[in-house]
Formats: structure tokens, sequence, C-alpha cells
């Protein structure tokens, strides 16, 4: 005669003459519910259906059981007067209010004029590879470069805005129409120095049209480096904030970041002969022993430690709280 089986998860009819240690797939564990999660505690999986939960296949090889489990104890109905009784022998206590502890102040802002400190820069592997190869075609460029100064086709014109490439010797004749200052980066507007045509596009402030005629610079001969805007952002966490500046083969030796607890300053050499600088008064106070620069291949991201856990309303402080806090000692940032 069948018998039917009690281990959790099986619940299947069974010969009694062909139980074996292999016949029955159960759960020896107990149900367990948290944060609307549903499994046993024998198992790993979870499901939030209680359909699928029951359809938990068992984790454990064993004997069918014909014997049911003994019925839970209902708890016994006590009269009001049983009750009562028992409320008067529990133990009294005194009951206290505890009071919340009261908020730190927060941290005062130190004065901009701290000295500044140099951030520990972290070059990676991949960098240092990268610089290697540059190096050895450089040389060669170098070696080209002494056999003559001659322009070749689809050179493109050194100066900044200016898009036009060498076609020719018509081209020597061309008036080239390009940008005279420098880019300027400040609260979110992109601009340039010369013309001061503010956006908040990346890519609209590259496609500026140049503000100043002149000729045409086919071959930079000077050793000076191009001051060029570079894509970045950053994000936050409750304890640190990060920038991250999108510059390709960035050069340690040439570059710097230096920072006191409320201003930062950036410069990034890139590329052999492209700089890009940024100066910062940082919303809110880091601490700059634990700050520190990794540099990648691809970009370099400053990670600031946050002197106070809280989250930043952005990563400058707008001038009128600066003029507000220090009416004394701002200079409005060009």
């Amino acid at each position: 005669m069948a018998l039917l089986c009690y281990n959790r998860g099986c619940g299947q009819r069974f010969d009694p003459d062909a139980n074996t240690e292999e016949s029955c797939i159960y759960h020896p564990g107990v149900p367990v519910f948290h944060d609307a999660l549903k499994g046993w505690s024998c198992c790993k999986r979870r499901t939030t259906d209680f359909s699928d939960f029951l359809s938990i296949m068992g984790c454990t090889k064993g004997f069918h059981n014909s014997e049911k489990p003994p019925e839970p104890v209902k708890p016994e109905v006590k009269t009001t007067s049983e009750r009562k009784e028992l409320a008067d022998l529990k133990p009294k206590f005194q009951e206290h209010i505890i009071q919340a502890p009261k908020p730190v102040e927060a941290i005062r802002r130190p004065s901009s004029d701290e000295p500044m400190s140099c951030l520990q820069m972290k070059v990676s592997a991949s960098l240092k590879q990268a610089l290697e190869k540059l190096k050895l075609s450089s040389e060669n460029e170098i070696k080209k470069e002494e056999d003559g100064d001659e322009i070749k086709i689809g050179t493109t014109c050194k100066n900044a805005g200016c898009s036009k490439t060498f076609e020719g010797s018509d081209s020597m004749e061309d008036t080239c129409t390009y940008h005279a200052g420098v880019p300027i980066f400040h609260e979110g507007m992109k601009y340039w120095s010369c013309c001061k045509r503010k956006t908040t596009d990346f890519n609209t402030f590259l496609s500026q049209e140049g503000c100043t005629t002149g000729t045409h610079v086919w071959i930079k001969k000077d050793a000076g480096k191009k001051v060029v805007p570079c894509r970045h952002d950053w994000h936050q966490t409750g304890g640190e904030v990060t920038i991250s500046i999108y510059a390709k083969n960035s050069i340690p030796e040439l570059s710097r970041v230096e920072a006191n607890s409320t201003l930062l300053n950036i410069r990034i050499v890139f590329e052999g002969d492209k700089e890009f600088n940024q100066n910062l008064n940082l919303w809110g106070v880091i601490d700059v022993k634990r700050s520190y620069v990794n540099m990648t291949a691809t970009k370099i991201e400053l990670t600031m430690r946050k002197a106070e856990p809280m989250l930043w309303a952005g990563l400058e402080l707008p001038v009128s709280k600066l003029q507000h806090k220090e009416p004394q000692n701002i200079a409005e940032q060009a």
C-alpha cells in the first residue's frame, strides 16, 4: 500500500518495500523568509514568488518518511483575570527617555591661503608601456625633421580653431581664421579668452569659428606646450570625490596636481605637446594627505578624500558663496 512521504519538499507516495537511501529528494532544513525572499536554510536558492518557492527541488537524498510531524501546540486561551494576574507578576521597569546625540558641528571651511601640496601620483603599467613606444616613434620623427622642413600634403594648421589642411603651394596664401587666446573652463561654461562666446556643450565649443585672422602655421618649430581643452567629469561617494580627465598618454614628469583643503590646481601634459590646465575652488573640504592621482594610458583620475562624510552639491563652490565666506581674499577666475 502506498504511503505519503512527509519529508519537506517531497510530498510523494511511496512503496515501503521499495524505500531506499536514494528514493526521496527533500529539504532537511527549514523555510527561510527574509526581505521578501523565500528559500530553505539547507540550500542557497532564493525566490520572491511563493509558488516558485514551493517548487524548489530538494537538495538531499534519503529514505521516504511516512511519520506525520506533530501538530504545533496551540497556546492556551487565558481568561481576563488570569491575564491580569500574569501582568502583575511581571517585573516593573522604570522608563527613561534617551535623548538623541546633538548633531556634530560642520567643519569650518579653512582659508584658501593655506599652502599647496603636490598629490601623490600613481603611474600604471599600461601608461609606462605606451610612453616607451611613443619615445621610440618621436626619436624617428626628429630624425626625419632634421632632413628638411618640407610640408606634407594633408598637414593640419597648428593654430587653435583652424581645421584647414595643406593642399599645396596655394595654401600658403590662404587666410587663417583662428583663436589667438586660450580655452577657459569655469563653472560648467567653456569659451576662448579672445572672444568669450560661452557654451556648456564641449562639441559646440570645439566647433566655434575663430575670431582672429592671420597666416597658417603648418610647422610648429617652437618647443612650447599647446594649451588645449580636455573632456573631464566627476562623481562622488559619501567619503570621496573623483575627477576623471580623459587625456591619453599623459607625461608624469611634466604633469602636476597641487591642492590644499579647498583649492585644486591641475596641470596635465599629454600626447607630447598638449597641456590641460584647471583651477578649482572646491565645494567642500578635502584631506590632502589621503588624496592621490592615478595615471593610466587613457585617462587620469584624481581621488580626493573628503574631510567630512557628506554629499557635495557640486564640484565647485559658486562665486556668490565665495564672496560671502572670504570677501577680502577672493579674486574672480578669468
